[in-house]
């Protein structure tokens, strides 16, 4: 069965940087689309981020862009999130999730289309 499998979150000054990665297994990824979502208490579950895995089209939610990077490694089955200028307003669960490339004009934003998900790590910054 498709695992993923998220690590490297921590504690982090406001003004660093993090870099979280997502193991994912159980199946080949190429005809899927590989999100980063983020939940913070009291909030509902946000996008990030996403890549299509074989082209390696991303998107990005507007908080993020320009700070954080999303990439992927076939070799290694593995997703990345480049986590830079972090702010208190980005601690948050962090999890991973994966989907069927999604068809023309379907959003890539939207959490229950997905239909994986990692158990999350957790992003804590410090002011």
């Amino acid at each position: 069965q498709v695992q993923l499998v998220e690590s490297g979150g921590g504690l982090v000054q406001a003004g660093g940087s993090l870099r979280l990665s997502c193991a994912a297994s159980g199946r080949t990824f190429s005809n899927y689309l590989m999100g980063w979502f983020r939940q913070a208490p009291g909030k509902e579950r946000e996008f990030v981020a996403a890549i299509i895995w074989i082209g390696g089209s991303t998107y990005y939610a507007d908080s993020v862009k320009g700070r954080f990077t999303i990439s992927r490694d076939n070799a290694k089955n593995t997703l990345y999130l480049q986590m830079n200028s972090l702010n208190p307003e980005d601690a948050a669960v962090y999890f991973c999730a994966a989907r069927t490339i999604p068809s023309p004009g379907s959003k890539v934003t939207t959490s229950n289309e997905y239909a994986y998900w990692g158990q999350g790590t957790q992003v804590t910054v410090s002011s």
